[in-house]
């Protein structure tokens, strides 16, 4: 098992990796589909599984387009890590579609329209009371 400092800088490197990637290598029309960020990435202790969270903005097509564009992307993502970072093995590589900004957004969008539904119909909370 390798310590948490080291686990944290492998997901570190992969995150960094991985977006230059996106930006500059990944050649498929799909993952240009929707615009792709890195959230999160998440090593196993052992260094064997990365999973990579993004976040898709776009369309519900195009989303699907580009998720289909990652997955189909994980070999040569994996190959090119293996080049770039050096470790025994490779993690294996998997991509995860994170949508919690988008559950965030809708959380406020719901949260600012009951206050303005509050302050419509007079309701107010005073701290003194």
């Amino acid at each position: 098992m390798a310590t948490n400092r080291r686990v944290a800088r492998v997901a570190s490197a992969i995150e960094r990796e991985v977006s230059l990637m996106l930006l500059h290598d990944i050649k498929d029309d799909r993952v240009g589909a929707g615009m792709v960020s890195i959230t999160e990435v998440d090593v196993s202790g052992d260094l064997q599984h990365a999973r990579i969270f993004v976040s898709i903005y776009g369309t519900e097509e195009a989303k699907a387009e580009t998720m289909e564009g990652l997955i189909s992307s994980t070999g040569f993502v994996r190959r090119e890590l293996g080049h770039r970072i050096r470790l025994r093995r490779t993690p294996e590589v998997m991509f995860i579609e994170d949508r919690s900004l988008e559950r965030g957004h809708n959380m406020v969008h719901l949260l600012n329209r009951l206050s303005q539904e509050r302050e419509e119909r007079g309701y107010t909370f005073d701290e003194e009371e």
